[in-house]
């Protein structure tokens, strides 16, 4: 996050000083903070403590039910109508994800550090789901780059403050290989992918962007068994396959009926 910060501020800056830029409301400056420390600061935090006490399979199993909740949200906090081929859609990528990973579930010592686990993991997939359909919401009045720079501007600002209240390690002395990591991984894995998904829920609405971010675990699945060499089971070609069907279900409705984007030129 602290070599991401820069580009976030940047982008900030930049979309802030457009002839066409609308300043924020206070409400929109609130809503803007609390929905990006939600989605990239709480809900990671929750992540991690979550998979000190439970397996990556029951992280990925509970984790990813969180377009469910999105859809949940947009229908009842937002009254989006939510159409049949979403919910079918949303029944085969989640199929998918549970074949695929069923596999993976080992639950050695069912105790009450496995609950708590399970129930950091749970609220993470509540609070990224909050993130998602807020974002939805915000996106389309405030423009899909001005927003993403400033909401991970200030999950950025949650997370370096966490570490600096909470932490006695410091960011000085490292070797070059942890800072050229942790500047890839900056660029390739939070800048990029997260004006990516920006983008996507101002052309595809908040459901939609939800439902096919279920290719995520399953990239993984494919990534590790190309660059890894580990093996792929029966089943997790199957859950892939579901998964696929799903994601294809809505990006062919979408390419049918997807209007102009409404982002703020």
């Amino acid at each position: 996050m602290l070599f991401s910060l820069p580009f976030f501020i940047g982008a900030a800056v930049f979309s802030s000083q457009k002839a066409t830029n609308v300043r924020f409301t206070t409400w929109q400056w609130i809503n803007v903070g609390i929905i990006g420390l939600l989605g990239y600061y709480v809900s990671s935090f929750l992540d991690f403590v979550g998979l000190q006490f439970v397996s990556a399979g029951i992280e990925r199993l509970i984790l990813f039910i969180y377009p469910t909740f999105v859809v949940i949200i947009s229908a009842v906090w937002f009254r989006v109508v939510v159409s049949k081929r979403q919910v079918a859609a949303l029944a085969l990528t989640y199929s998918g994800l549970v074949i695929a990973y069923v596999s993976e579930v080992t639950i050695k010592d069912v105790s009450a550090d496995f609950f708590f686990g399970s129930a950091c993991i749970f609220v993470c997939a509540i609070t990224f789901a909050i993130y998602i359909a807020g974002s939805g919401r915000l996106i389309p009045s405030i423009g899909s780059v001005k927003f993403n720079s400033y909401a991970m501007s200030f999950a950025s600002l949650g997370v370096l403050t966490h570490f600096a209240v909470t932490s006695d390690n410091s960011l000085l002395g490292l070797s070059p290989t942890i800072y050229g990591y942790s500047a890839f991984m900056a660029i390739i894995s939070t800048v990029i992918p997260s004006y990516l998904v920006s983008i996507s829920l101002n052309r595809l609405g908040a459901n939609n962007t939800a439902i096919i971010s279920s290719l995520g675990p399953i990239s993984t699945i494919l990534q590790a068994r190309y660059f890894l060499n580990e093996a792929v089971s029966i089943w997790q070609w199957l859950g892939t396959l579901l998964i696929l069907v799903g994601i294809l279900m809505i990006s062919w409705k979408v390419s049918q009926s997807v209007e102009p984007s409404i982002e703020p030129k």
